[in-house]
């Protein structure tokens, strides 16, 4: 990163993670399930009434977690969107299962719920929502589609934590739901997430699984003489060094999403000047939302004017990027079931082409912000309209 240069993230400490990571050395507990691991749990259920959940590694774990817990068998068939990370889709073919792709809205980059049913059919097992950027999918309409085809509603929230659809917090609302706390998140530990098991049948497995199949969990509580195999998992459980780490930026999240919040009205304000003029189109907040602010992006009109504003923007020191590309095409795909793909997903193309994200992180101060939209500005003065 050349000097001087506005990244398009930073990671940020509150100050306190020092002090929490030499409390947990203190411990004498370093592995997962210790004092901090609990002390995050607690604040989780008693903020935000998140009752039953697991500390991970990463959000692609809690997914893998998630497709384990299901029962996921070669042949099942998972709805996911084509516009996301791959570890959405990953995690359910590790485990055998042939991946549906739906579209995105045409409004905006979260699965296209209008779609789904036409996805479903015998084999299908599960639906994965993607919360694009921590913007809700339709939950209402998916939920009803899951209950009258008796599938399981699986919700990646990666980016997702403390977004809010009609006051019920997303990640909660299907039977399990997949956070992310990687460094690029509103909340980060470096490297983690969590899984948020919302449907009461899955409870005890998923510590079962979290456990590298093993009963340990109840062997710490003294609940059993010895720990035996007794399933299929892995060592999914976050250090308790990285859970220290999060315990500090849980303490402040409110403050953090806070903060997020006047960046990311000031960018909207500074650039909606140029979305009135149909030059660029800008996110768009339902009144109905709680939105967490994790991220800023817009869309311009078509791909190349897209690279030649990224090209402009790092030419004045400003690293933009693009974002998820469109799974159905990808060479693993293309490779493994290309017969399966429906449509052409045009909506998930087309954000694959648009869409750039701009520098967003709790650092970014206002000249900064001013910077990047007036290089915006120039930008598209001297493009051809």
């Amino acid at each position: 990163m050349k000097r001087g240069m506005i990244p398009f993230n930073k990671p940020y400490t509150t100050g306190k993670e020092i002090d929490n990571i030499k409390k947990a050395i203190t411990n004498f507990h370093l592995s997962g399930n210790g004092p901090f691991t609990k002390k995050c749990q607690n604040l989780l259920g008693e903020r935000y009434r998140i009752n039953n959940c697991l500390l991970t590694t990463s959000c692609t774990d809690a997914l893998e977690m998630a497709s384990i817990l299901i029962n996921i068998q070669p042949g099942d068939e998972i709805i996911v969107p084509s516009f996301t990370f791959v570890s959405t889709a990953l995690a359910f073919a590790r485990q055998g299962a042939t991946i549906i792709f739906a579209d995105s809205r045409n409004d905006n980059p979260c699965i296209d719920e209008n779609q789904i049913e036409q996805l479903i059919t015998s084999k299908t097992k599960a639906i994965v929502p993607v919360h694009y950027l921590g913007f809700p999918c339709e939950m209402d309409r998916i939920m009803q589609i899951a209950e009258e085809n008796n599938l399981i509603i699986i919700e990646d929230a990666a980016n997702a934590f403390r977004s809010r659809l009609k006051g019920r917090l997303l990640g909660t609302i299907g039977h399990l739901g997949c956070f992310s706390f990687h460094e690029t998140k509103i909340l980060q530990c470096g490297e983690g997430g969590m899984l948020s098991i919302n449907d009461n049948r899955f409870s005890e497995r998923a510590k079962i699984i979290w456990e590298k199949g093993t009963n340990r969990t109840e062997f710490q509580r003294g609940e059993v003489q010895k720990y035996e195999w007794l399933d299929i998992g892995s060592s999914f459980l976050l250090s308790d060094i990285n859970a220290s780490f999060l315990f500090s930026q849980l303490e402040k999240a409110e403050e953090i999403i806070g903060h997020k919040k006047l960046q990311w009205e000031l960018y909207y304000s500074l650039l909606e000047n140029l979305k009135n003029r149909g030059l660029i189109k800008l996110p768009v907040i339902s009144v109905s939302v709680g939105y967490n602010y994790s991220g800023f992006y817009l869309e311009t009109r078509n791909v190349s004017e897209r690279e030649y504003l990224r090209k402009h923007l790092l030419e004045r020191g400003i690293q933009a990027v693009t974002h998820y590309l469109n799974l159905s095409t990808s060479p693993y795909i293309l490779k493994n079931q290309a017969p399966l793909r429906v449509g052409n997903n045009e909506n998930s193309t087309r954000y694959e082409n648009t869409i750039l994200r701009l520098p967003f992180y709790h650092s970014l101060d206002e000249m900064q912000i001013r910077k990047i939209t007036t290089s915006i500005y120039e930008f598209y003065s001297c493009a051809k309209n």
